[in-house]
């Protein structure tokens, strides 16, 4: 079930009524009915992957009870390590498998020794890396005993499976959901109101936004060649947008539909294509993941303490890390490699954290910018392409520079419609959040007249075509 689909629009519809209709009884029966109501929605997808969701949400629960009860340094261990193995072996096996069996007969293939191929037809269940993070992070905090673990078991399942944020994030912490699950919600129509303008703007990254300049980009990285450079640059710059237009569009309708419910999930992205450097980059772009690896990977490898070389490995292990847990390709651990290398400067010279402090951005500042986001789109290419080569390709042939034409985006009516399109769509949407951020505003925020103006927009691009996949459900 998309967010951007008629299908959503009446679930949601349906189950909000129903939600405020139980808040007269208590918060059990509200938190059954998200349980149901979410379980709903992903089996929308295939309904054989919800039993993965159930029984990894019975298995954490489990352990955090068992750990409750448990003194024991050891026992405590390996109650963890049941956990984590748990969470990461179903992980590895359903998003990895056929990787590395590919992997290894393309080893033994350059040696001139051929591998019989026997991988399996592996379908990567929707959402299973957010929600393994996400249940690992709660198990990790009981173990720590930064978290008091709940003995409500719809309580903690409706925490995993809360289906605003399910198949592609936040990543939220239990210490921030789920308390949320154990006190009563109110109606506000302030907060309901503002969830639904979330909505609309997070649609207009979507629809308008990222469908659109999709549009381009899969027609160059379908075929890389006979493109001019200036082509492949332009396409470039509009994946950066579609992947930012799609997956911060997704987050926005997230927290906005949980808005709806009662809930308040955290900030995912917080305009980073503002950002004056590559640290400042990753403080802004998928907040709920990057700041998962700082607390449960990079912090217990040693952080920045130590040595250089124990800050520098920490560091290319995070983002190596962070690129395969994107996907079964070597293309994202390039894409991963390259962040960690433009990341490391700022690390050896101390100026990692020059841009913690302030949220606005200054005009002197604008080169630093534009810098920032040519080397961000550098390694999307890498995250965009099919393999290494491809990418490598793509990289030469802008290098190599072959002209500035720009036949692909005026060769017909259908092109130059679609160019205007998105030449609009960036400018509103880079406007807009320019303002929000001089503002020290942490979203959005529409008002009644540009809510409806956007909403109707929205509708309007629909109606020419059919909803189209949030690119991080592959993920």
């Amino acid at each position: 079930m998309l967010f951007n689909s008629l299908d959503f629009a009446i679930f949601l519809i349906i189950v909000f009524i129903l939600y405020w209709l139980l808040s007269k009884k208590s918060i059990g029966y509200q938190n059954l009915l998200i349980l149901v109501a979410s379980y709903v929605f992903y089996a929308w997808w295939d309904w054989r992957f919800l039993s993965l969701i159930v029984f990894s949400s019975l298995a954490d629960y489990l352990v955090a009870m068992y750990l409750k009860k448990e003194e024991r340094i050891t026992t405590r261990k390996v109650l963890l390590s049941v956990s984590i193995v748990f969470n990461l072996g179903l992980l590895g096996f359903f998003k990895y498998y056929n990787f590395f069996v590919d992997s290894w007969i393309s080893a033994w293939g350059s040696f001139g020794v051929t591998m019989h191929e026997s991988t399996l037809n592996i379908i990567l269940p929707v959402g299973i890396s957010f929600y393994t993070f996400q249940t690992l992070s709660y198990t990790i905090d009981v173990y720590r005993k930064k978290l008091e673990p709940t003995s409500s078991l719809v309580q903690f399942m409706a925490y995993v499976a809360f289906f605003p944020q399910l198949v592609a994030g936040p990543i939220e912490r239990a210490k921030n959901l789920l308390p949320q699950f154990q006190k009563t919600r109110v109606f506000n129509s302030e907060a309901v109101m503002s969830g639904v303008y979330l909505i609309i703007w997070g649609l207009f990254k979507k629809v308008v936004v990222a469908d659109n300049c999709a549009f381009f980009v899969n027609q160059i990285f379908d075929s890389t060649t006979g493109h001019s450079s200036f082509e492949l640059i332009i396409v470039a710059v509009l994946f950066g947008f579609q992947i930012y237009g799609d997956f911060s569009g997704y987050s926005d309708i997230a927290i906005g539909v949980a808005r709806l419910f009662g809930f308040s999930l955290m900030t995912n992205f917080l305009f980073p294509y503002f950002s004056r450097d590559i640290a400042e980059f990753w403080r802004r772009w998928h907040i709920s993941l990057s700041t998962w690896f700082r607390d449960y990977l990079y912090i217990p490898l040693g952080g920045s303490r130590g040595g250089r070389y124990q800050q520098i490995r920490n560091v290319m292990i995070v983002f190596l890390v962070s690129g395969f847990w994107h996907g079964a390709n070597w293309t994202f651990m390039v894409w991963g490699c390259i962040h960690g290398l433009l990341f490391l400067p700022l690390l050896l010279s101390n100026t990692n954290r020059n841009h913690v402090v302030e949220t606005h951005m200054l005009w002197r500042q604008v080169p630093k910018t534009v810098l920032t986001f040519a080397l961000v789109t550098v390694a999307w290419v890498f995250f965009r392409a099919d393999s290494v080569q491809i990418a490598y390709q793509y990289i030469i042939d802008i290098l190599t520079f072959s002209g500035w034409s720009l036949e692909l985006f005026y060769k017909s009516s259908k092109m130059i419609l679609f160019s205007s399109i998105i030449l609009v769509s960036l400018v509103v949407m880079l406007v807009f959040e320019f303002i929000t951020l001089q503002r020290n505003q942490r979203e959005v925020r529409l008002n009644h007249y540009s809510g409806i103006f956007i909403a109707l927009l929205i509708v309007f691009m629909g109606v020419f075509k059919n909803p189209s996949d949030f690119i991080y459900f592959q993920f």
